[in-house]
């Protein structure tokens, strides 16, 4: 139990800094686009093309993870997107084509992360109960918020002190000193060791051991959470990459650390909550699926009313309550259908999660650039929290009609799982 504690601390420290590394570009866009002379198209395709590489190592992260342990997938990808965060800030003084390689940059961020979550899914699935799963979760995704926070708090300091590129170097720093801590006093070093035809092994899928897609996809409640899970991903992701420059443009006169730190801020305690009220229901009796679709009710259906609101409201007060309402209600996504998919099918839990985050990695993409190009058009950021609202709303709906908490993969179908 305590080697248990310690370990969800330092995950939570690691999606900490996973949002940090993802949420520098974001933070620093007003800077970025009056440094490089861009335009909210140009800063659209940068924010969007982190999206591309997210979607292309979704499932093959989970597969590896499920083969050869999540934490050994985990620690790869860190100590790549630190140094890769590290160098972008040099590397534009060497280049003048600086779109181009910020959104090369922001792409192959995308790649070394998408295997993050997946392999998360795939090692809670593996080492942690049922009956813990939701709060052990939310305590490990909390670190979304608290690296947005951070990032938002520390980095709009430093971009107002010392400049954009000091948000970057701080970031990947920090990243690449827990990759350190972390196998040092967590790790053998046995387990450190991933020889090649062991890491191959992951990468193939042999014949016993394959998915039987046809089977598994034509269960309904196997399609409602990807539905749910790529259309709460991708409004996700949308928020978070337009939501600074909203109060920038929105409230020229208000304080980055303000808008960047007080939704996260909120979002830790709702995460923690959302966990905890969950489990506890379960294990006073009540369905687990019932429990589902009531967190997800919340996080995706009451998130997208204040959501709605933040479009309407003039007042910067009213703005920061209705973002932080709308960001930690998004939370309760963490208790609903980001564990759904461990009830499904946790032995390949990190698989088919991957699959969803690809959905909705894709969606992100065309969420984050069409939220650009609305506001290029009309002018008007409500047009942004209505997409946000719709998508949310498709999601949520194919969820409670079709959404289930039974294991699909224990028929004769699925014996070699």
């Amino acid at each position: 139990r305590p080697e248990s504690r310690v370990w969800t601390v330092m995950l939570l420290l690691g999606t900490c800094l996973l949002y940090c590394a993802r949420v520098t570009v974001p933070v620093c866009a007003v800077a970025l686009s009056t440094h490089f002379d861009w335009d909210k198209k140009q800063s659209g395709i940068v924010l969007s093309s982190f999206f591309w590489g997210y979607c292309l190592t979704q499932i093959i992260g989970g597969h590896i993870s499920d083969q050869i342990g999540g934490e050994k997938v985990l620690l790869l990808s860190a100590s790549a997107w630190g140094f890769l965060t590290v160098l972008t800030p040099l590397l534009t003084h060497v280049t003048s084509a600086h779109l181009v390689f910020m959104t090369s940059s922001r792409f192959l961020m995308g790649l070394l992360q998408g295997v993050y979550f997946p392999s998360l899914a795939s090692l809670l699935s593996q080492k942690v109960r049922e009956s813990e799963r939701a709060f052990t979760y939310s305590t490990v995704g909390t670190g979304s918020q608290f690296g947005t926070l951070v990032i938002g708090g520390a980095g709009s300091l430093l971009l107002d002190w010392y400049g954009w590129e000091s948000v970057f170097y701080f970031s990947g720093l920090l990243t690449l000193l827990w990759v350190y801590c972390t196998c040092k006093y967590l790790l053998s070093e046995k387990e450190l060791i991933i020889p090649v035809d062991y890491l191959m092994r992951g990468l193939s899928i042999p014949k016993q051991t394959k998915v039987p897609w046809k089977q598994l996809f034509k269960k309904a409640p196997i399609w409602a959470v990807i539905i749910a899970q790529l259309s709460t991903a991708s409004t996700f992701f949308t928020l978070l990459s337009w939501l600074p420059t909203f109060f920038k443009e929105t409230f020229p006169e208000s304080k980055g650390w303000v808008f960047n730190v007080v939704p996260w801020l909120v979002a830790i305690p709702t995460s923690l909550f959302s966990g905890f009220l969950s489990d506890h229901l379960i294990n006073q009796g009540y369905k687990t699926i019932t429990i589902r679709k009531f967190m997800q009710v919340i996080g995706s259906g009451v998130s997208s009313i204040f959501a709605l609101c933040l479009g309407q409201t003039s007042s910067f007060c009213k703005a920061i309550v209705f973002a932080s309402a709308s960001v930690g209600l998004q939370t309760f996504n963490h208790s609903g259908i980001s564990v759904n998919v461990q009830d499904l099918a946790p032995s390949c839990a990190g698989l088919l999660f991957g699959v969803g985050n690809t959905g909705g990695a894709l969606l992100g993409v065309v969420c984050v650039y069409l939220a650009g190009h609305l506001i290029e058009t009309t002018g008007s950021w409500t047009s942004v929290f209505n997409l946000v609202a719709a998508v949310n709303s498709v999601g949520l709906c194919a969820f409670l009609v079709f959404g289930e908490a039974q294991r699909v993969d224990t028929d004769s179908a699925y014996v070699d799982l």
